[in-house]
Parts: structure tokens; C-alpha cells; sequence
């Protein structure tokens, strides 16, 4: 689904298309350009992956900041915190992939049953112009071609090549893993209380640490505070209440959020489009 907007001061517009494809365990597609716009600090359950097609984009990864220019293809792993906003004045324009673990598990073994590993990209930014041809070829297709056999096949194929080219097969290590029962057992009662106006003093009394201390192992092991943690959970489960044809008057208050403009704010600074574009998206 369609939406523009003016590009604020720049003469430029906005534009994003959204949609999901349920012949690929409901695989998010975008088609963005964004000039004003950026995206808050967040995560992926699965993959973010896409192609550059015009001006750049800055993002911050894995500690670091990144700038994917033209021509460019964007591969950010599973539960990676990133941001994204424009790297040039014009901003930028992208179509992007948000393919769950197991479509991409599939493509890393396509001649056996799938691996328990995980693919890993250790770059976000891979410089392969006949790589970024493909995934934009691919995205084209599941836009427009009524070909099953074409859709299957060019995914397999873009896929399977993206995994061999640039990944590490390996497991890829969540973020609450390596001993962090501390922030395990805090983000386990966030999403048990994620209705709820959770206070810092209350996570901290539940783990007896001091407010401080928690903040700090928590960023270090989620690579974000509680409070965005608990923004992310909200809209992830808006996401889904939103794919189960709940009216979105009724969404904000399910998930915690105060009102409906207080979930869209979240929705489009986390997603990239409003609830609305994402509703109309699943209902295709």
C-alpha cells in the first residue's frame, strides 16, 4: 500500500509502498524513498535486507556507522539494534526484504533439509552490483509477476546466491545469550507486563539492582534501554493484532500504547510505514 509525503523544505516527496506476500511465511516487502524520516533505534525478528536504488543511507550497527550509497545491497541479521535515516540531502531510495530465519536458512542449504545454523552477514554493506541486480529483479517480481514458478525461483535463486556470496553459516547468538539471566529475566517481564506503565524502580527492585546498573546491562546486552525495548514489543504485537484484522481503534489500547497517534508515532518510526499502509498490506 501507497503513501507519499513532502520531503520537509526540500521539494522532494516521500513515498512508501508496503506489503506482504503470504506464499513466503508472510514476507514484508518495501519500497521506500524517505528524505526527512528516520528510523528510531530497533530490531528484526528476522532479516533487513535490500538494495540501494537511488541517494544513500547512514545507519548505525553492531557500534558502528554505516552508509549504504547507490547500487549497494543492506543485510542486517536477526535481532541486530539499527537505526536509518538519510545520508545525503536528497535522502534515499530502497526496496527491502524482511524475510523470517527460515526462508533464509533454506537458501543456505538448498540441495539438503535446512541446518540448525543461521546464516550470518558480517557486513551490513555489501558492495556487489550483479547481487544488487538480482534482489532488485527479485522484488520487481513479487510486486508484479502472476508467475508462481517465476516468484519461487528468482527467491531461491537471489537467496541462495546472497548466502553464499556474503554470509558466515553460523549461529547467530541472541542478544540475551552468554549468561545475562539478570536481563532475561527483566525482558521476560516486559513482555508478560508490556500493557502495563512499567517504572525503572520496579525493574530494578525485580532484578536488586540499582536503576543505573540495570540501564547499563541491559543497553550493553539489547543495545537498547528497557523503555525502547518495551516500545519495540508493543509494536511488534500491533504488528500481529493488525495482521488478525483488529480494528486499529482498538489496537493502541491492546498493546499498552496511551491513544492511536501514540502507536502510529512508534509504528512508523519502528516500521517505516503507519499502521494503516501496514492493515491495508495484510489484507491483500
Amino acid at each position: 500500500m501507497e503513501k507519499r509525503r513532502q520531503g520537509a523544505g526540500l521539494g522532494l516527496e516521500e513515498k512508501t509502498t508496503f506489503w506482504r506476500d503470504p506464499a513466503f511465511n508472510d514476507l514484508e516487502l518495501l519500497q521506500a524513498t524517505y528524505v526527512t524520516h528516520s528510523f528510531a533505534p530497533h530490531t528484526h525478528e528476522g532479516y533487513a535486507i535490500g538494495v540501494i536504488e537511488s541517494g544513500a543511507e547512514r545507519f548505525k550497527y553492531r557500534g558502528s556507522s554505516h552508509i549504504a550509497p547507490q547500487g549497494w545491497v543492506v543485510a542486517v541479521n536477526p535481532g541486530e539494534v539499527h537505526t536509518g535515516e538519510a545520508a545525503i540531502e536528497r535522502g534515499w531510495s530502497y526496496r527491502m526484504f524482511y524475510p523470517d530465519v527460515s526462508l533464509v536458512q533454506r537458501a543456505a542449504s538448498p540441495d539438503e533439509a535446512p541446518t540448525l545454523d543461521v546464516p550470518f552477514f558480517p557486513s551490513p554493506v555489501i558492495h556487489d552490483p550483479m547481487l544488487a541486480g538480482m534482489l532488485a529483479q527479485l522484488h520487481l517480481a513479487l510486486a508484479s509477476s502472476p508467475s508462481t514458478l517465476e516468484r519461487e525461483s528468482r527467491l531461491t535463486w537471489t537467496f541462495a546466491h546472497l548466502v553464499m556470496r556474503h554470509a558466515d553459516t553460523r549461529l547467530i547468538e541472541r542478544p540475551t545469550r552468554g549468561g545475562r539471566s539478570i536481563v532475561q529475566h527483566v525482558r521476560t517481564y516486559l513482555e508478560e507486563h508490556a500493557t502495563e506503565n512499567v517504572s525503572l524502580d520496579q525493574l530494578a527492585s525485580l532484578v536488586q539492582l540499582s536503576p543505573f546498573h540495570l540501564l547499563r546491562v541491559f543497553r550493553e546486552t539489547v543495545g537498547l534501554p528497557p523503555h525502547s525495548y518495551l516500545t519495540q514489543l508493543r509494536v511488534m504485537r500491533a504488528k500481529r493484532l493488525i495482521a488478525s484484522s483488529m480494528p486499529l481503534a482498538e489496537v493502541a489500547g491492546a498493546v499498552g500504547f496511551s491513544d492511536q497517534s501514540h502507536l502510529t508515532r512508534h509504528f512508523k518510526a519502528l516500521v517505516g510505514v503507519t499502521p494503516g499502509q501496514y492493515a491495508r498490506a495484510c489484507q491483500r
